[in-house]
Order: C-alpha cells, then structure tokens, then sequence
C-alpha cells in the first residue's frame, strides 16, 4: 500500500506527463475495437502485420533515433519469435502450453543472442559505427542457419500449415494493435522520463557521459535486450496469426525496411516510425499488384529524397498542426527544476585526507613518440596545482592518462589510494575523479536541468518513468550555478547558452559528481577577464573550502599565479620543475622554455 501511494505522489508531480499518452492510449485501444468491425477484411489483415512491424520499428527508433545505434538487426530477433513458434507448432503441435513455451523460448533465444550481440558491439571504445556491422552481419548469419536447417527448419521455404490459437482475425487485429500501443506508450513514458534523457545524452555525447560516470556500453546492451525481447514477441504473435514463417522474416532486406520506414517517418519521435510503417507496408499491399517494380523505386526515391531534404522524416509534415500543439504544450509545461541541496554522503576514501593523487613513472607513447616520460608527483586534497608549459609539452595527454586508465603506456595511478590499473573513465569517476574538457562539452538538445540530472545518474539514479520536479546537488554545485546565475535557468536548452554559461555548467556538471579530485583542462579558454576572474575565485573556494584537490593545465601565467598553491613545469613530456609559485613564476628555466617555444614556432613559420 506504501510503494501504491508513493507512486501517486511521484506521478502526481507532472501529472499530464503520463496521462495524456495513457489516455490517448486507452483511446487507440476503444478505436482498434471499433475498427475491428468496421474495415474490410482486407485490410484488417494487413494492418495486423503492419501493426506488428511497426511496433518493431519503434524499438529501431529508439535505438537509432534516440540513442544513435543505426541498427539492421531487430529482423533477427523478430524471426526469432516467429520460428520459435513454427518449429514448435511445427515439430510438437499446438496446444496452450507449447504457445507459452514457444514465447518463453522466442523470447530467451532472443535475450542470449542480443547479449552476444551487446558483447561484441558495445565493449568499451567500441565505434558506434561497428555496432552497425555486426548488427548488419546478424540477420544474414541467422538466415543462413536457417538455411542449413533443411527440414527442420524448412530451409528456403519456410514452414507453413501448422496449428495455431482458433480466435477470428478482428481478435487478432485488436491484438496486435493493442500491443503496438503499449509498446508505443511505454516508449513514450521512457523517453520523456528523467532517465529516458540519458538516450539523448548518449546519442550526442559518449565521452562526456563517459566522464560522468555513465557506462555506457552497458546502457546501450541493456536497451538492446529490451528491443530483441519487444521484437521477439512481435514476431511470435505474427506466427501465430498467418500461421507461416519464412527465412525473409528474419533477414537482411527486413531489417533495412524497419531503418528505412523509421528515417521516412521521421525518427527520434516515436510516432513517425509508426505512421511511416503503416503508411508503406499497408500502401505496398494495395499498389505493388499493380506497381510491383515501380512501388519499389518509388520507395526508395523517398527515402533518398527524405535522408537529403527532410532528415526529421515525414511525421511533421503529416502532422504538422499536432506537432505544433505538441511543442506548444511542451513550451508550457517545462517548468524550471528546483534545486537542492544533497545530503552529504559517507563514503569519502581515508587517503583522500591526505594524499588524494599520486603519479608514478608515467609514461605515454605513440609508437616510438614519448609524449609523457617518467611522470612522477604527488598532489594532496586542498591543494590547487597547476601545470604549465608549451603547447605540446604533454599537459592534456597527462590529463587523459590520469581520468582513464587505459590511456597510459606504463607507470602507476593511484586515486585516493587505490591503483586505477586499467579502469575505463567510469570507474575512475566513482573513486573520484571529475574530469572538465578544454571545450566545453554540454548536451545541445537537453536543458540545463536535464543535463545536470544527468550528471547526477551514477550517485542518484533517475526515474525511468517520470521527471522529478526537484534536483539535490552538492553545495559546490549549487554555489556555482548561484554564482553564475544558471540555476535561473534549469528550463533553458543548453544550446542557447553562451560561451562562458556552457563553460560554467559543465564545471557544475562534474561538480555534482561530487569528486575529489578535479581535473581543469584550461577551463578559462575563451572567457572574457570579469568571467576569468569569477572562476578563478571558485576554483580557490573548492580546494580551500570544500579541500578538493584541483589539477589545473593552463597557459595564462598571471592566472595561475594568482590562484595556485603549487606549480609543475612541463616540458617535452618531462617534469622540469615542481614548487611553490613564486618560485616557479620566477624562474630562468621557465622563462627559456617559454622563449624557447617561441623560437621553435618562429622558425616553423619561417620554414
């Protein structure tokens, strides 16, 4: 009764967030009844197979649309069902305790194969494009098992003639309508939801959630999982209903029409897919008799027209009023996310005290190129430490090797006591290491709310079906977006900020990692001398008051000596000096190595 009212009092606070979907739901749910009786049996018959498909399609979208992974393998995991139960049905007969044991077994095939999938796909600095070749080789395989089955699996032919569940066919078409809702609605509610944001994230930035502590490879398996199992299902339920399968269903051409269908309607919308699917699997049965080869290049004349001229597809000229409403409503409903201020966690490391960096023999090489030689310092928590040197002198390679471990060519890492070894940069970020780039590296289409929730998924994990009127931050965080009037702007997208304001939220960003130790990869780049001068005050706030420890690469002099409490002086990938700031600043050997860079640039230009 507690989790029931509990959940009330989530919905409850952005109420028309889930029940506009739901009620249009339950709305297509009483027309899929009525229509049922009311259209011709021809085209009750092709609707349920388009219905199907396009519930197919919604999961490509998702992945595609959303999440960025062009995939040609959800044909795969639909023919998975789909000859889970024919050879079922087939080989054992039917009965309704084989039909629940040819889903259990559609379903579970589908789940083991798309974890393989996952595992070849997705491991860590994967190309995305690679995800597209072995989701692309995934259909042509499985087709040809199918092949090599003979008999058994019916080879070219397929199987066909078996039993099946006795319902009339307008059972059928609102079964398979229904289950396109519900596949719809909840991909709806995901992707509006606070960790539904975490696809678009993905989709426009990897590294960046990489260095938020996001695995994400792991997100993307999982999302993977979820469509395989949606296309499963989809296609045991078409098995059952045409009561024959074939190796087309579960090959190559398929799952480019699903790509193909979702790029015509529009994808990264949900309902484009949708009416895309319908629109050419319904029209091609009514015109391919009699336009059987011109219906085909007809097809992909669109698709061509629509990749080069319409790349959000054809959904918003179709519903170009609904769309509008949409938005306008959107524009309305997104409130600004009130901020709070997070309950301080118990989980500091001992070391971090004390020692929270230690560098050891660091070296990186390219080939027989050193770029780092036999890095070797310490850094304490409250210490703010400043690396400085000529362009090339191996200061952001140095950062890098430090926030991912599997950067350096050799040498010992260690955070807050404790060896980072090879660890990915989502690990070093939960022994933590927050890490900021020297551009700017913010989530364009999400706001300035969503990308800090975002940034907050690793400590506090987001609901999957709602937005959370509410953010809690860590007091450096909050100060921050105070200091620099962000927090005025939770409901504004990030892509309309300004140079200094992107600058300054994704420090909040890595702030509400609530790290450690922090990584400055010349954070002052491009701001002007008022903004320069404002973040030099909060970098002295951090180490001083909150005793982070603070690693700053910089090439403004004046800066870090007004700010550091220790300099290293970086120089052809060598530690050339380490010490105090009037030391450093004061130094011949600085002075020629910064002549010196001058010189060698003189004479490049010259050349």
């Amino acid at each position: 009764m507690a989790d029931i009212t509990g959940l009330r009092a989530r919905f409850a606070t952005n109420p028309s967030a889930w029940r506009v979907p739901v009620c249009i739901g339950i709305l297509g749910i009483i027309l899929l009844a009525l229509c049922s009786i009311a259209m011709p049996m021809f085209l009750v018959n092709n609707l349920i197979r388009a219905f199907l498909y396009a519930a197919v399609a919604v999961t490509v979208d998702l992945l595609w649309g959303y999440t960025g992974i062009l995939t040609f393998g959800q044909s795969a995991f639909f023919g998975i069902g789909a000859y889970a139960a024919g050879l079922i049905f087939t080989h054992a007969g039917f009965s309704i305790p084989l039909a629940a044991c040819a889903l259990v077994v559609g379903v579970g095939a589908a789940w083991i194969v798309s974890r393989a999938v996952g595992w070849l796909a997705f491991y860590q600095g994967a190309s995305p494009l690679y995800a597209s070749v072995v989701t692309l080789v995934l259909p042509i395989v499985l087709v040809q098992g199918i092949y090599s089955g003979g008999e058994f699996t019916g080879s070219s032919s397929g199987l066909s003639g078996f039993d099946s569940f006795d319902i009339p066919i307008e059972l059928w078409f609102f079964i398979a309508g229904t289950f396109l809702v519900l596949v719809a609605v909840s991909g709806w509610l995901f992707v509006h939801s606070d960790a539904g944001r975490l696809l678009v994230a993905i989709r426009e930035n990897e590294a960046r959630c990489e260095y938020l502590g996001v695995n994400v490879s792991r997100h993307k398996a999982r999302l993977m999982d979820v469509a395989a199992i949606v296309a499963a299902v989809a296609g045991f339920l078409f098995a059952c209903v045409q009561m024959v399968v074939a190796p087309e269903y579960a090959g190559f051409v398929f799952g480019t029409e699903l790509v193909v269908w979702v790029a015509l309607g529009g994808r990264g919308s949900l309902i484009g897919p949708i009416i895309g699917t319908l629109l050419i699997d319904v029209g091609g049965a009514y015109l391919s008799g009699n336009l059987p080869y011109i219906w085909t290049l007809l097809v992909g004349v669109a698709f061509v027209v629509v990749i080069v001229a319409l790349p959000r597809g054809l959904a918003p000229l179709v519903s170009t009023a609904a769309r509008w409403t949409v938005q306008r409503r959107r524009r309305v409903e997104v409130k600004p996310v009130e901020f709070t201020l997070a309950q301080r966690r118990d989980d500091e490391h001992p070391g971090l005290k004390t020692l929270a960096l230690s560098l050891r023999g660091v070296k990186k090489n390219f080939g027989s190129l050193k770029v780092l030689d036999d890095i070797t310092f310490d850094a304490k928590s409250g210490e703010l430490l400043s690396l400085i040197g000529p362009n090339g002198a191996g200061k952001s390679t140095l950062m890098r090797c430090i926030a991912d471990g599997s950067e350096r060519s050799s040498g010992t890492i260690e955070i807050g006591g404790t060896d980072i070894r090879k660890l990915a940069p989502y690990h070093c970020v939960a022994l933590g290491v927050g890490r900021k780039f020297q551009t700017a590296t913010v989530f364009d289409s999400l706001t300035v709310g969503e990308a800090l929730r975002v940034a907050r998924y690793r400590v506090s994990a987001p609901s999957r079906w709602r937005r959370d009127a509410q953010l809690a931050l860590p007091q450096p965080a909050l100060d921050l977006l105070r200091t620099t009037g962000l927090d005025q702007m939770s409901d504004r997208e990030c892509r309309f900020l300004s140079h200094g304001q992107k600058q300054a939220l994704e420090l909040a960003m890595v702030l509400a990692l609530e790290p450690h130790t922090l990584l400055l990869d010349e954070p002052t780049a491009g701001l002007t001398k008022q903004e320069r001068g404002q973040i030099g005050e909060i970098f002295v706030a951090l180490a001083s008051k909150y005793q982070m420890c603070l690693l700053l690469v910089e090439h403004d002099l004046e800066f870090v000596q007004r700010i550091s409490s220790r300099i290293i002086v970086l120089h052809q990938g060598r530690i050339v000096l380490d010490g105090g700031v009037d030391e450093v600043v004061q130094s011949d050997l600085v002075r020629a190595v910064y002549a010196g860079s001058q010189q060698e640039l003189k004479m490049t230009e010259s050349s």
